[in-house]
């Protein structure tokens, strides 16, 4: 521990090679792994608050729940006696402590549970070394993060995690389950694995973080989905109404959060909010007024979507710094946005959707004031 705190005081961001040196004069053999560890924690910093203090493996950081996400599983399993089958350096079991009753933390890794060892040191957890797949409790509710990387590449089907999901689902069978998936996870390939508990998208500083299966004996009655906004506390769910029209453009355009489009709940969204759609089958919505902590697209004008136009309409409204946002057309952004050349003062933003089906389907560019969130609602 003296020696990682001697070599965290180095910068090891400019002069690197100088600093390695210095690190193996005064350390020797293990200045690889001070190393490499001191640089761990700094890129930790980002997802754990105690990060400057914990061990871990280049993997294991890269699985490791951000804190935020796992504090708000745990708050839904506050109360309970808990045990997460996979808890590798414990990101998860160190939220659990806050929340719940007893926390049970097991992996079969030997080293990632050693490290989990020094990174809850003096936390009320009871770990040990167990295969996920042998369940080791017999009344706590059980949380699963299997792994979705090797040798640094993702695996995309839940039959390859490891464990494999329906060896999961199987072997608590009947069991109060959490599981923790990718985001992109097939919903469809879900129910034909015999899930039929709640589906949790859950996105964090703008990104879409996971998906989280909770079995039915812990989802809420009725609700099948669910997005969880956690840079604004909102949440919706599909036990909402979902009576959200289509209309012409209104003063803003809205881009929901990507764990409301990622859930399926972009109607339900915007029945909440009183917006409505540009289209139904595209994720844009519009209306008067923006959600509060949403950032909204104030509408200047609509033209019909080729290069020429858009480019003639940008020239004659000064644009600078230009953001692009598409969807439905076939259209990359980046490209586009070099091929506009824009030289001007203003910034603008782009939204490019497809309006209508069939014979009646148009493309439309809608170019927009971008503002912060707080002017949104203003």
């Amino acid at each position: 521990m003296a020696a990682l705190a001697d070599v965290a005081a180095l910068d090891l961001a400019g002069d690197r090679i100088a600093d390695i040196a210095a690190v193996r004069a005064r350390h020797g053999a293990r200045t690889a792994v001070l190393v490499e560890t001191t640089l761990l924690r700094r890129r930790a910093s980002q997802k754990l608050p105690d990060a400057e203090h914990w061990l871990f493996t280049d993997e294991a950081l890269q699985q490791a729940t951000a804190a935020p996400v796992a504090a708000q599983r745990a708050r839904r399993l506050a109360g309970r006696t808990v045990a997460d089958v996979t808890c590798s350096v414990g990101a998860e079991l160190a939220a659990l402590c806050g929340t719940a009753t007893a926390v049970i933390g097991s992996d079969i890794d030997p080293i990632r549970l050693a490290m989990a060892r020094h990174n809850l040191a003096g936390a009320p957890v009871l770990l040990c070394r167990a295969d996920a797949l042998a369940p080791i409790t017999a009344e706590a509710a059980v949380i699963a993060d299997p792994a979705r990387r090797s040798g640094g590449r993702r695996r995309f089907d839940p039959r390859d995690y490891a464990p494999a999901l329906d060896d999961l689902l199987a072997a608590y069978a009947g069991r109060d389950l959490v599981v923790k998936c990718a985001p992109g996870i097939d919903f469809d390939a879900l129910a034909d694995m015999g899930f039929r508990g709640e589906i949790e998208i859950t996105s964090w500083r703008g990104s879409v973080r996971e998906a989280c299966l909770w079995s039915a004996g812990l989802a809420e009655p009725g609700i099948a989905r669910r997005a969880s906004v956690l840079d604004t506390g909102e949440q919706v769910t599909d036990a909402e109404s979902d009576d959200c029209g289509v209309g012409p453009v209104g003063r803003w355009i809205v881009d929901p959060d990507g764990a409301v489009v990622r859930a399926g709940l972009v109607r339900h969204y915007g029945a909440r909010h009183g917006l409505w759609q540009l289209d139904p089958d595209i994720a844009y919505l519009t209306g008067d007024a923006v959600p509060p902590g949403i950032r909204g697209f104030e509408v200047i004008e609509q033209i019909p979507f080729t290069e020429k136009a858009l480019r003639q309409a940008l020239s004659a409204l000064d644009c600078g710094a230009l953001e692009i946002l598409v969807r439905g057309v076939r259209v990359d952004p980046d490209q586009l946005r070099r091929r506009m050349r824009p030289r001007g003062d203003t910034p603008l933003s782009v939204v490019i959707t497809r309006v209508g089906a069939g014979q009646a389907a148009r493309a439309v560019a809608f170019i927009c004031r971008s503002p912060r969130p707080e002017a949104a609602r203003d």
